[in-house]
């Protein structure tokens, strides 16, 4: 199948995405990644829109990327600029970006009304601009704004803008469905009567309002397209961007197309979609497709006994393709099957033929109490080899008591006090923190490090509390789940009671011996 160009705009229409804000390290880095990923284009933003766009283009000169190739974003010429001294079009060719796109309105709407311009200046922008910055030696794309809008409005008017596009020798005219309204079929009728009439290679950009971004983009292939724009995770303004995340597999592994650097590319895009949404702090949907932690969830024990004899029988591929892996979720759906699974994935062999039912038995009694065992693996883990017989903790706790200062209207203090014994020496600390639960923490940490140095390096990334009973107002059962972080390794665990400080013991007392069991395995 033909090869398909993938052009990504995280930098730039992602960075429009409500609560985006990226750092100009984060901007490198994330480029940096985009590159690793074995994209075509980097869209790195809109050359003297701001000072962060200044200063990284001027970064960006002094990167080196084996792969992607850096684009400068900005408009055609102004309608009451000559083109030459036009400031956007300055701004771009001196941004030193090999690449530069530029996009002009197609939509004789925005004509009328927004530029308040004739539909013959408008054709005359677009012309003199592409042709401009062609003159200028640079590789040139041009995004026809609004255009399948526009042609819905206006097919002839729509026509005659990429015409004077193509004529003024663009590389690529990639039509945009900038409100992000239309449905495949319609992308795909209106992309091949543009083909048919455009000799200039054809790209996409989708966006998401209508939930068809991916579907809209993939039938724009199908039309004959050879560029696809978007973002990763799908960033973007208002509903966001089409996501790569989902394009990029999609026109890979199912429409046989060859997409990114190379094939080992594939293999990168879930670390590459689970850092830079990190890099943007947001959290990671694990429903994504592909990409998500749920992608290849199973969790019904019917699915599961299946999966383990036949993957194809509940997965569509193998999930290794595009780096992520199969995930078994422990619950009381769960069956046999489910904690045998889970036991390999462990490195636990369960020689017990009673054990696994026994071990579900548990976990069905647990949930009903309000654990979840999906988003704690650690404890799950716990629980399994304190069925085994495999588990030794670490210390043993004697007592602990949290107290509140609070004078006034000055802040409230919290403190506690614990006492645990290990290998038979007793010990005590006192520490100050945050809420009750960080001075817990801090306390158990203080009195633990002296014998398990490893947990200096141990941190709290987040914190969780639900309550699962709100009916019963102050005595409502508590649900904590923390995530812990050594390393690049994260895990989580759980803890449920009627008293919120109990809940969160339980949880951050298996956050440490889960790390303590992990190190002395390793050990031997």
């Amino acid at each position: 199948m033909a090869r398909i160009a993938v052009y990504d705009t995280t930098l730039r229409d992602g960075r429009q995405g409500a609560g985006i804000s990226f750092s100009l390290v984060d901007l490198v880095a994330v480029a940096h990644r985009l590159d690793e990923l074995g994209v075509d284009y980097i869209e790195a933003g809109w050359p003297g829109s701001n000072p962060k766009d200044i200063e990284f283009f001027e970064a960006l000169k002094h990167e080196h990327f084996r792969h992607a190739r850096i684009v400068a974003f900005g408009s055609t010429r102004h309608a009451r600029s000559r083109v030459a001294e036009d400031q956007v079009l300055r701004c771009l060719v001196d941004s030193g970006a090999p690449v530069l796109t530029v996009f002009g309105k197609s939509w004789d709407l925005h004509v009328r009304e927004v530029f308040n311009i004739t539909e013959a200046q408008n054709i005359d922008m677009i012309r003199e601009s592409v042709a401009w910055l062609k003159e200028q030696g640079r590789t040139v794309i041009y995004d026809a704004e609004h255009f399948f809008d526009g042609f819905r409005d206006n097919p002839d008017f729509a026509l005659a803008t990429v015409r004077a596009a193509a004529e003024a020798g663009a590389d690529n005219i990639s039509l945009c469905e900038t409100n992000g309204g239309m449905l495949p079929f319609d992308i795909d009728e209106i992309t091949r009567i543009v083909a048919a009439e455009v000799g200039t290679p054809l790209g996409i950009h989708c966006h998401n309002d209508s939930g068809c971004g991916v579907a809209n983009t993939l039938a724009a292939v199908h039309a004959g397209a050879v560029l696809v724009q978007g973002t990763i995770n799908g960033l973007g303004e208002r509903c966001g961007n089409a996501n790569l995340c989902t394009i990029i597999p999609d026109l890979a592994v199912k429409m046989q197309h060859d997409v990114l650097a190379g094939p080992a590319c594939l293999e990168r895009l879930t670390d590459t979609s689970r850092i830079i949404a990190e890099l943007a702090n947001l959290p990671h949907d694990p429903s994504f497709p592909w990409v998500g932690a749920n992608a290849f969830a199973h969790k019904a024990g019917v699915h599961v006994n299946a999966v383990q004899k036949n993957p194809r029988t509940y997965e569509h591929v193998e999930p290794e393709c595009v780096g992520n892996r199969r995930h078994i979720l422990i619950s009381d759906y769960s069956g046999k099957s489910s904690v045998v699974a889970k036991a390999r994935e462990f490195n636990l062999d369960l020689e017990d033929k009673d054990l696994p039912g026994q071990v579900i038995d548990l976990v069905k009694r647990l949930e009903n109490e309000g654990f979840q065992f999906e988003g704690a693996d650690a404890s799950f883990e716990l629980l399994l080899r304190r069925a085994m017989g495999l588990y030794k903790p670490g210390f043993e706790l004697k007592g602990f008591r949290i107290i509140n200062h609070k004078v006034e209207n000055k802040a409230s203090v919290n403190e506690a006090t614990i006492k645990v014994v290990v290998d038979g020496v007793e010990e005590m600390a006192v520490a100050e923190g945050d809420g009750p639960v960080n001075a817990l923490d801090c306390a158990l940490r203080k009195v633990l490090e002296k014998f398990y140095p490893i947990l200096k390096n141990m941190s709290l990334i987040d914190y969780k509390v639900r309550i699962l009973n709100g009916g019963e107002a102050t005595a409502a059962r508590t649900r904590v789940l923390i995530e812990s972080r050594y390393g690049d390794e994260v895990w989580g665990t759980v803890g449920v009671s009627e008293n919120i400080i109990e809940a969160s013991w339980q949880a951050l007392v298996d956050s440490i011996e889960y790390l303590l069991m992990k190190h002395f395995d390793e050990e031997g």
